[in-house]
This record gives C-alpha cells, structure tokens and sequence, in this order.
C-alpha cells in the first residue's frame, strides 16, 4: 500500500449512510443560509423593524447555544440519535412554515419572528448534538478524519451556495416566500436521516430515574478529567473569544477605514470560503503528512499570525490582495484544524459521552460570543477600532500557548483505533514497526503490541541454548 492509494481505499470502505449523513447536512445548511439572509430582510424592509428588534432578533437567534445546548446534549445521551434528528428537522419544517403562511393571512409580526428564531435554535441544537454524536456510530474510528473531511467541505459549499440563493430568491419572490426553501431543506434532510439504517448501539441502562441535571453535571465532571478533550474545548473557547472580538468591528474596519468596496469585500469573502473548502477536502493528508496534533496547534497558530496583515493594512489594491490571501491562509488551516480536533474528540470520547461533550463545546464556544462583542464595545471607546482589533489578535495566541503546553494534546500523531494514549513513534529496533510507517508516508498507526520473547526451558536465565559452531574443514567436506 502506498500514500496514493489511500485515498481510493478509503472511498472504497465510505457506508452509504454516512453519504446520506452528509447529505442530510448540506441540505439543511443551505437552507439555514437562505433563512440567515431572508428573515433579517423580512424583519427591516417588511416589518419596517426597529434597530433594537434587529439586534433582539438576532440575541434570539443565539441563545438556544448557550442555554439549550447542554440539555440537548444530556438527552441525546439518553435516546437514540436519528429520531431526534427527525423531529428537529421536522419541528424546524414547520415553524418556518408558518411565517409564509401568516404573511399570506396578512397577520405577521415581529414577534412571530422571535419565537420563530427560538425554537428553530432549538431544533439546530438538537439536530446538530444528535449529528456530531451519531457520527462515530457510522464510521470506524481510522475513518472519522475523512468523514469529518467530507462535513466540513459540504458545509463551506453549503454555506456558500445557500447565501447566494438565499439573496437570489429573497429579490426574485420575496422574504416570505423565499422561507419555503429552508422549509424544503430540512425535510430533504429529514427524509435523508429516515433512510439511514446503521443500528444505533443501545444507551447504557441509568440505576433508577435520573435527573437531566445529574446528567449534565456527570457529562461536565467527564469533559474535565479527560486532558486532550479539556485543553481542545478550553483552546476553542478561547479563540472564539478573540475572533469574536475581532469579528464585532472586522467588516465596519474594512469597509471604512481601509475604504473597502462593497464588491471587493465580496471578492474576498468568495477567497476566504475557497480556502475553507479546500482545508476541509485536504485536512485528511495534511495530518497524515504532519501528524494530527501538529496539524490542530498549526491551524490554530496561523489564526493570529494572518491578522498581522489586516492591522498593518492601508487603502488600496495591493493590501485588498494581501487581505484576501491571509483569509485563505486562515480558514484553510481553521478548518484542517477544526476537522482534526473534532475527529480526535470524538475518537477519545466514550460513546455514552458523545452527546455531552459536544454540548459542553457548543456552549463555551458560543457562550463566550456574546461577551466578546460587550467586551469589544467598551475597548472600542477606549482603544479605538485598530486598537480593539489587537486586543483580538493578541487574544488569539493563548490558545496556541494552551495546546503547546499539553502534552496529551501536543504528541497525538494520529487517530487511536481506540481510546488509550496517544501513538507514540515506534522503536527503532523493529524493523516491521519502521517498514509500515515508510509504506504508510510516515503516518505512525497503533498497532497489536509486541510480544514478549519465548523463554526456553532447560536453562537457568531461560534463553536459547548457545548453538555449535557449524563444521568446517574435512569434516564439512565429508559431508
């Protein structure tokens, strides 16, 4: 076997449900794009909204992260999976449902929108903890890096596509109207969870009636004891706050004080998403390449370096170019990063955890929002926008100080086949260890353990007896 073979082997062993999985998420992706662009539209240029009822609708849009996603989690330890990924996405169906069909009765409000906003957060939360968990159930744990590939690059396409339809459909029908795409969406994604026929291994019988609480505090108190999950969901948090600061000002920076068209900010945007795209097809040979834990501490080392260029940046095309190279620079390497570190989470994760432990992700990664654009608020009266924006920036390398100091999450080389330590190099002294891993282009892969030498009997140390020299001379020749 050679390197350039594996990526057809691995096409070879890819199970029909994980396609109609990763179906089911680009489905609903791209409509949850042309929903992210419809429904604030609908609200300014129908509803004539408010500034105040904008932002609040967008807070509500949020804040089923922070406070649902935890219980989702809990309780999609519980159940099986693909039922609640069938009632979310047929709970998000209908909700959506209703905003074309109150527009139509002329009786739609703004406060249809925000319990509209809510309960499809919801319904996400839900489907999104029942997907990322169920995930492992579907592949082998040597093939969760490429099945983790192949969701994030159907999320870039989705994300992508779903926005240019969603602003296509919103000036060719209307706001309203253009709801019933996303309504579409997820019932194709419903119908394609249905099809899906990989048994679900059976939850672990609970002693009694639990609490959903107890459950939750059980999932906390297993995220925290385990050092390679800790410090990954504690370095995701982290930069989530540093981005986020960043990200209050980042569009308003360029598009004023770099003096940035609207269409070249476009241009660079359609840059950026080519450079995730393509992290997510080529994440599984880059951590084959490099080893899946330099590969997670990279992706998270170039976030701040590419900001460099956007502080030091002036008007003109020459830094609108540069600006555009340093966000494919970013997102590539983001999610190569972001697909790596998923797959070991998930392989480390025992199963009856997979659901909580994601949720504990969600809710630090996406609770911390919130707070960074408070946070950037009051640095901005303070430091100025360039100012808040390196406060970001610096923010952003701590982190990278937080996986380098981990041991656990700095030697990982490669997917464990199962939970144990990390893969450690193998001994120079075993030829078959060295030949597998030049077969392999330096991939390190665990293997069954070495046994241990026979011990003769007959002799007091137990090692083979010392053989007779062979015959030589006219002895050997007589023979």
């Amino acid at each position: 076997m050679t390197t350039s073979a594996q990526p057809a082997k691995v096409r070879k062993r890819v199970s029909p449900d994980l396609r109609r999985l990763v179906g089911s998420e680009c489905a609903s992706l791209t409509g949850s794009a042309v929903s992210t662009v419809a429904l604030p539209t609908l609200a300014v240029l129908d509803l004539d909204a408010s500034t105040t009822q904008i932002a609040l609708l967008a807070f509500l849009g949020q804040l089923p992260n922070a406070l649902v996603a935890l219980p989702a989690g809990a309780f999609s330890d519980r159940h099986a999976k693909r039922p609640l990924m069938i009632t979310a996405d047929l709970a998000a169906a209908t909700v959506l449902a209703t905003i074309p069909a109150a527009a139509f009765a002329g009786v739609l409000g703004v406060g249809q929108l925000y319990a509209v906003a809510v309960v499809l957060g919801i319904a996400k939360i839900v489907h999104s903890s029942g997907s990322i968990s169920y995930l492992p159930v579907l592949v082998e744990a040597d093939l969760l890096q490429h099945a983790n590939s192949r969701l994030g690059a159907a999320s870039s396409v989705a994300d992508s596509a779903g926005s240019n339809v969603g602003a296509a459909l919103v000036g060719a029908v209307g706001a309203a109207r253009s709801m019933l795409a996303d309504v579409l969406s997820y019932l194709v994604s419903a119908f394609l969870v249905w099809r899906i026929r990989t048994p679900e291994p059976a939850a672990a019988p609970a002693g009694g009636r639990r609490s959903l609480a107890r459950d939750i505090g059980e999932g906390l108190r297993y995220v925290a004891g385990q050092p390679t999950i800790r410090t990954m969901i504690a370095a995701l948090s982290t930069l989530s706050f540093g981005l986020a600061i960043m990200n209050t000002y980042w569009a308003y920076y360029l598009l004023t004080s770099l003096r940035m068209s609207p269409s070249s900010f476009g241009v660079m945007m359609g840059v950026g998403g080519a450079g995730s795209l393509a992290g997510a097809l080529l994440a599984p040979r880059v951590a084959s390449r490099i080893g899946i834990g330099p590969t997670i501490i990279i992706g998270f080392a170039v976030s701040p370096l590419t900001q460099i260029p956007l502080l030091l940046a002036g008007p003109g095309l020459t830094w609108q170019i540069v600006l555009a190279a340093a966000l494919a620079a970013q997102l590539f390497w983001a999610t190569a990063s972001g697909t790596s570190q998923r797959s070991l989470r998930q392989t480390l994760c025992e199963p009856r955890f997979q659901g909580r432990m994601q949720a504990a992700s969600t809710t630090l990664t996406a609770g911390v929002r919130p707070v960074a654009a408070a946070v950037a608020g009051a640095l901005v009266l303070l430091l100025g926008v360039r100012g808040t924006l390196a406060v970001g920036a610096v923010l952003q390398t701590v982190p990278v100080v937080l996986l380098i100091l981990s041991p656990s999450a700095r030697c990982w080389r490669c997917l464990p086949r199962s939970r144990g330590p990390p893969c450690r190099p193998p001994v120079k002294e075993h030829r078959d260890d060295d030949r597998e891993r030049r077969l392999l282009g330096g991939a390190m892969v665990r293997g069954p353990p070495v046994p241990a030498p026979r011990r003769c009997r007959g002799t007091p140390d137990g090692r083979a007896p010392r053989r007779r020299p062979r015959a030589s001379g006219p002895r050997r020749r007589l023979r």
